[in-house]
């Protein structure tokens, strides 16, 4: 190789850096310089390709190849040590799942670590301490942006006391005075039928109709509304409640409220249809599945239905679809609720043990 003559020493210091940096460069794993291209040649042992992702059974270096370990998920205890891990370039693990990479293009430490981000939050206690501008709302004076206005005037006051702070809190039991007049929240009722048939689950009926009100007239003062659809053939749990916040919950699809049926039919129901609809199919431009479907008591024309669509006589249709008709319908669980020690037409309140797990699991 020709070397040029230096014959001035700053020159040659600079010459010596260079041919120093560069043998830095070329024993370098790695592109050497962020952004860079990677220098690649397969038959060079110089030259090292990027570091592999970890799997399961490899060990990320700072330098270097990834060092292979046991890999603990054998089947037999003299098995070989497999390599695992995702492809060359280090996109993706052995699992599949993208590895989050640091602004230089570092893998960051933390990638097996799972973020629940879309976790829902426990329901809160509607009794519970509330604002006061709420608590000026529910009882029905004005919005909460016209009851700041209220408070901030000095005509409300709690327990005798002329209250203008934004975000003070009052309990259910607290006296709450509006320009002299004592106010009063409605108190959040929560009830549980368990509806016969030839009954809508409606508030009112045009047609002059029977309807799920009749069934619980005089339970409270209170105005409630039924959560959920029960058409009018079907039996079964019905949950009553004037909480808007608890209704949203338990009928929303997010919610995934779990809600299991008694189906019964004239026609023996096969095993295959059974297992089409477990699986899931297309139903009126949807797609539709039950989630468990199974014999009561080895009876074909007898189905326990799990399901966790609440739209508009979805378990009839969804057997109509495979041409059964359903002769009778029970609804025997919603969410935590069952109907033990409840007969047909008869009410009562929901407990606080069973008021609590609603909140944590809708």
């Amino acid at each position: 190789m020709y070397r040029m003559p230096l014959r001035a020493p700053r020159l040659r210091v600079m010459y010596i850096c260079g041919l120093n940096y560069f043998k830095e460069m070329k024993n370098q794993s790695g592109s050497g310089r962020r952004g860079g291209a990677r220098r690649t040649k397969p038959a060079s042992k110089s030259f090292l390709p990027k570091r592999k992702s970890a799997g399961s059974g490899v060990r990320l270096k700072p330098r270097g190849k990834a060092e292979e370990t046991p890999d603990s998920s054998s089947d037999k205890p003299g098995d070989k040590p497999r390599k695992t891990g995702g492809k060359s370039g280090g996109k993706y693990q052995g699992s599949g799942r993208p590895l989050p990479k640091t602004r230089t293009g570092a893998y960051k430490p933390e990638f097996w670590r799972k973020k629940d981000e879309h976790k829902r939050k426990p329901l809160p206690d509607s009794n519970a301490p509330m604002r006061l501008n709420r608590y000026v709302a529910q009882a029905g004076i004005c919005s909460r942006r016209d009851a700041d206005v209220l408070i901030a005037a000095g005509v409300v006051s709690v327990n005798g006391d002329v209250i203008t702070e934004m975000g003070f809190r009052v309990r259910n039991t607290d006296k709450v005075q509006v320009e002299g007049d004592t106010i009063k929240a409605e108190k959040k009722q929560y009830i549980l039928l368990n509806k016969p048939k030839n009954f809508l689950a409606t508030g009112d009926d045009p047609q002059g109709r029977r309807t799920v009100m009749e069934l619980i007239r005089g339970a409270c003062k209170e105005r409630v509304f039924p959560i959920g659809r029960l058409d009018r053939d079907t039996t079964g749990l019905l949950m009553f409640t004037n909480d808007g916040e608890m209704d949203k919950r338990l009928t929303h699809p997010k919610s995934d409220v779990r809600t299991l049926y008694h189906a019964t039919f004239k026609d023996k129901i096969s095993r295959v249809d059974l297992q089409k609809m477990t699986e899931g199919f297309e139903l009126d431009g949807k797609f539709i599945k039950l989630e468990k479907a199974e014999f009561v008591k080895d009876d074909p024309r007898q189905i326990g239905v799990e399901i966790h669509s609440g739209r508009n006589r979805i378990v009839r249709r969804i057997f109509e679809h495979f041409g059964y008709k359903v002769t009778r319908l029970d609804r025997v669980l919603l969410a935590c609720l069952s109907k033990k020690n409840l007969a047909r037409g008869q009410w009562r309140f929901l407990t606080e043990e069973e008021l609590s797990i609603l909140r944590m699991t809708t």
